[in-house]
């Protein structure tokens, strides 16, 4: 079982990610090595540039 946990990665649903405190609290989970899921109502350019930063910066989801 110790393994298991081991393996599985750390994902973090970050509802208004895009922008502000969501965008914040997105890179410092990106810096503890977790998987981003960005949710945005009208912030579509937003998410996908912080998508890419955390791509390119952290080699992450």
């Amino acid at each position: 079982m110790a393994l298991l946990f081991q393996i599985m990665k750390k994902v973090a649903l970050i509802t208004g990610g895009a922008r502000g405190i969501g965008r914040a609290i997105a890179l410092e989970l990106a810096e503890n090595q977790y998987d981003i899921v960005i949710n945005y109502l009208s912030s579509k350019q937003a998410a996908a540039e912080l998508k890419e930063m955390i791509q390119s910066r952290y080699g992450l989801r």
